[in-house]
């Protein structure tokens, strides 16, 4: 059978595979922190017996755009935006390190230091307990201090210091969970040239737009596959019927 076929229909799914990544993104357009997925296509030949005259394509992660997001403004005195590059540090799902760039923290009922997702922040080598406090406040460099139950404004008192880091972008990788890990297993070092903005928080770096017009395309590009495909059917159809006649 001619290899048109199978070019079509892997055309079509690459088109398909796609078209998730793209939908993953623009779903991730509002969160807070999220750093947009980057494919692209990749011609491969058709492998086998004949004449070397099929290629197809495979879609392939070329990881995350690591360009920020917009600060919004926000007066809330527990959101917190890395100020360039860089990390916040928080406890993943598996109870292991990773980073994030969701700012959005609180203190739970427990009190523990988490973002609006629920990760845990880390300080250096623990979780960040925050006590009873009138107020909590985040400098600069990650330091966290409360003015704690019946005291005036004036008895400040740090509780710890948010770990943050900023290894190569190329030395991360986005799980499942939507955290980012080191590839080689390890945790990246504290880093205290990264600095945070109180009172905002980064928006989203997924190109609406960008992201829309891909769709578009993408729903075409699948459409023509299919059409191809179909056109494979005809052509082995005829074939076969001249080879009755």
């Amino acid at each position: 059978m001619d290899r048109m076929a199978y070019v079509a229909m892997t055309g079509a799914s690459e088109s398909l595979r796609a078209q998730a990544a793209n939908n993953h993104n623009l779903a991730n357009a509002s969160t807070v922190g999220f750093r947009a997925d980057l494919t692209a296509f990749q011609a491969q030949a058709v492998q086998g017996a004949g004449y070397a005259s099929r290629v197809y394509a495979t879609t392939g992660k070329l990881g995350y755009d690591a360009s920020g997001g917009e600060l919004q403004q926000t007066g809330r005195d527990l959101d917190v935006a890395i100020n360039g590059q860089g990390w916040i540090a928080v406890q993943g799902p598996d109870g292991k390190e990773a980073y994030t760039r969701a700012g959005d923290l609180r203190v739970d009922v427990n009190g523990q230091l988490t973002n609006a997702t629920g990760h845990p922040v880390m300080a250096d080598g623990a979780l960040l307990s925050v006590p009873p406090a009138s107020s909590t406040m985040v400098a600069r460099d990650g330091t966290v201090s409360i003015v704690p139950l019946g005291q005036t404004p004036n008895t400040v008192a740090a509780v710890g210091r948010i770990k943050l880091v900023n290894p190569p972008a190329d030395a991360l990788e986005r799980g499942t969970d939507g955290l980012f890990r080191m590839k080689n297993g390890t945790d990246a070092p504290a880093d205290a040239s990264v600095q945070l903005v109180t009172g905002v928080l980064e928006g989203s770096n997924v190109n609406i737009a960008e992201s829309m017009t891909n769709m578009i395309e993408l729903a075409r590009r699948y459409d023509l596959q299919v059409k191809a495909l179909r056109a494979a059917e005809d052509n082995g159809a005829a074939s076969a019927k001249l080879l009755q006649s």
